[in-house]
């Protein structure tokens, strides 16, 4: 059956259709060598580790019974979609979990493995592959529990694609992150006028305003493709401080938390979770659900 299976999403997934985006490539090309410059092109992404980590690691954390002391996340599969130099697979790598970080970029999935070889636990827990997503989907069918696209889905070409192949990695009840920036005006003059043009905090040209995805579009799109969404989140950068902070409004940046459906409909982790969250809010750093 498997066998009959195969050649469908070989010719799904095919790479002539894909999720990549070949002017995105070449601008991340030439910034490849500056991910671990923590004051350079990178540094609002650095410090993005203060809030997206703690928000990871709380809300699977609320959705499990096992705790491992020190090592929260151990025994998490997680894939990391647009790794970039590793700057969010270290951190989850360290909380114990079991991390495979993918990029399209080979110069980026070279820094990432030179960075990681520095420390020899990381080197275990951690594996980097310079690949797309739908490559990686024939071999990886329902294999993570968990996947990570932070700063990812404002550069690449196909949305919805991109969104039915992190279901189709994700085992049953398997749980996506996803964080953004919305399409209005305010992320217009923000994170293109201010960021890039003004304060130089981003690459000039790293976004296109067109390409911003506002949370409902979001939303809709998680749903119609199998997914609960649990959480939405505003998120707000101040550049004077460098530093990163949870907000009501999702006006500019945000951070969402989606479940696929289980085999036999909703899973009841979630339900749990859900309770969790709304007596102890404070439990999700900060966020409100």
């Amino acid at each position: 059956q498997l066998s009959l299976f195969r050649p469908t999403v070989k010719r799904l997934f095919s790479t002539s259709h894909s999720s990549v985006d070949s002017k995105e490539m070449k601008k991340f090309q030439l910034l490849a060598h500056k991910w671990w410059d923590e004051e350079g092109e990178y540094s609002a992404l650095h410090s993005m580790n203060d809030i997206r980590v703690p928000f990871i690691r709380d809300t699977l954390l609320n959705m499990s019974s096992n705790y491992h002391l020190g090592n929260p996340l151990s025994g998490v599969k997680i894939l990391d979609v647009g790794c970039g130099g590793g700057l969010l697979s270290e951190p989850l790598g360290r909380l114990g979990a079991s991390v495979t970080g993918i990029d399209p970029l080979e110069d980026n999935i070279r820094t990432a493995d030179q960075h990681k070889s520095f420390d020899p636990v990381l080197a275990k827990r951690i594996q980097y592959k310079s690949s797309s997503l739908e490559e990686i989907v024939e071999e990886s069918m329902e294999t993570f529990d968990v996947i990570v696209a932070s700063e990812v889905v404002e550069h690449v070409a196909d949305l919805e694609m991109f969104i039915k192949c992190c279901s189709q990695v994700l085992k049953p009840e398997g749980s996506l992150f996803i964080t953004t920036i919305n399409k209005t005006q305010l992320s217009y003059v923000l994170g293109i006028v201010v960021a890039e043009k003004i304060i130089g905090i981003v690459p000039e040209g790293t976004h296109e305003w067109e390409k911003f995805v506002p949370p409902k579009e979001l939303e809709r799109l998680l749903e119609s493709n199998g997914f609960s969404v649990k959480t939405v989140n505003g998120m707000l950068y101040n550049p004077l401080s460098g530093s990163w902070s949870w907000m009501e409004s999702t006006s500019v940046n945000y951070a969402v938390h989606a479940v696929k459906s289980g085999a036999w409909g909703q899973s009841s982790p979630t339900e749990a979770l859900s309770e969790v969250e709304s007596e102890h809010p404070s439990a999700t750093a900060g966020t409100t659900v």
